[in-house]
C-alpha cells in the first residue's frame, strides 16, 4: 500500500484485495507506529464526501481516494453505522453525527472569544444589538457571537444558534449575494415564507435586491423578519475576496432609520476588516 497527500486529502493506492491482511502484517513487521492506515483510510473517504454534497457511490469514493473498492465500501458502512455517514440505495452522504461534530469544533483556534471583543466594543459604540455571523458552507451561516444594546426597546432575542432564514435576515442576504442568480434560483423556491406583511416572498424581487446588495456591499432588513426590526450586514472576506462571514447591527426600525444608517455602515465595514485582519492571524 502506498499513500499520498493531495490538495488536503489522504489518497491510498492499494494494488490487491489481501489489502488487509498485508495491512495487519505490515503493521507487525514495521517500526512503531502511533498511526493507523485504516483510521486514515476512513478519514480519506470521509474528506472526499465533503466534495459530493450529493451523495457518491462506493465506487466513485474508491476511485477518487485510491482505495480498493471493498475495502472502501466496507468502511463506509461502518461510518454509516456510526451515523458518520448516510447509505440511501447505495449512495452515501454525510450523516448528522458530522453535522453535530461540526458544531462544536472550533478550527479557528477559539474563534468566537477574539470575535466577541469586537462585537463587545461595536456594540457599545453604536448601542445597537451587533452579532456575527460565520459561513459555514456555500449557502450556510451559523451566527457564533452577539452583544445586546443598552436600550430597554432591544432587538437581541439571542440568536445564537438558531437559523435564520435567508431571504428575511440581512446576514441571510449578504450570503445570497454571495452566489450567483443561477444558484440562488436553485436554492430558493419561487413563493417565499412570509414573516411579516413586508417580507419579500417572490423570488424575482429577491434577486433584483440582491443585485442591489453586491453593488452597494451591504444588506438591509426592514420590518421583513419582525415587525419593527431593522437591520444592516456587511460582508466579511478573507485575504483572497472569499466570504467568510457577516457582521450585522440590529435595532428598532425607527431609531436606527432615525440616525444615518451609513454611519452603522462605516462602522460595520471598518469592524469587517478588522476582523478579517484578526482571521488571518490565528
Amino acid at each position: 500500500m502506498n499513500s499520498r497527500f493531495e490538495d488536503g486529502v489522504i489518497r491510498i493506492q492499494e494494488t490487491d484485495s489481501g489489502a488487509d491482511v498485508d495491512e495487519a502484517r505490515e503493521e507487525a513487521d514495521a517500526a512503531p507506529d502511533l498511526t493507523n492506515r485504516s483510521v486514515l483510510r476512513a478519514m480519506s473517504l470521509l474528506a472526499e464526501l465533503g466534495n459530493h454534497p450529493e451523495g457518491a457511490t462506493a465506487a466513485e469514493l474508491a476511485s477518487a481516494t485510491g482505495l480498493a473498492r471493498p475495502t472502501a465500501y466496507r468502511l463506509l458502512l461502518s461510518m454509516a453505522h456510526a451515523g458518520m455517514m448516510v447509505n440511501t440505495d447505495g449512495k452515501f452522504s454525510l450523516g448528522w453525527e458530522i453535522a453535530r461534530l461540526g458544531r462544536l469544533a472550533d478550527p479557528r483556534s477559539g474563534l468566537k472569544p477574539h470575535i466577541q471583543v469586537y462585537i463587545d466594543r461595536l456594540s457599545t459604540d453604536l448601542n445597537e444589538s451587533i452579532g456575527y455571523a460565520v459561513a459555514t458552507g456555500p449557502t450556510t451561516l451559523d451566527l457564533i457571537a452577539e452583544a445586546d444594546s443598552q436600550h430597554m426597546l432591544s432587538s437581541s432575542q439571542k440568536y445564537v444558534g438558531r437559523k435564520l432564514p435567508l431571504h428575511a435576515s440581512s446576514t441571510g442576504k449578504v450570503l445570497l449575494a454571495n452566489l450567483t442568480d443561477e444558484q440562488v434560483v436553485a436554492l430558493l423556491p419561487a413563493k417565499l415564507q412570509e414573516f411579516t406583511r413586508f417580507t419579500i416572498t417572490d423570488r424575482d424581487l429577491l434577486l433584483r435586491e440582491l443585485g442591489e446588495v453586491r453593488a452597494r456591499g451591504y444588506a438591509t432588513i426592514d420590518n421583513e423578519l419582525e415587525e419593527g426590526l431593522f437591520s444592516v450586514a456587511v460582508p466579511v472576506h478573507d485575504g483572497d475576496s472569499n466570504l467568510i462571514g457577516a457582521i450585522s447591527a440590529s435595532g428598532l426600525d425607527q431609531r436606527m432609520k432615525a440616525a444615518s444608517v451609513h454611519t452603522f455602515i462605516e462602522r460595520l465595514q471598518r469592524a469587517s476588516s478588522e476582523i478579517s485582519t484578526l482571521i488571518r492571524g490565528l
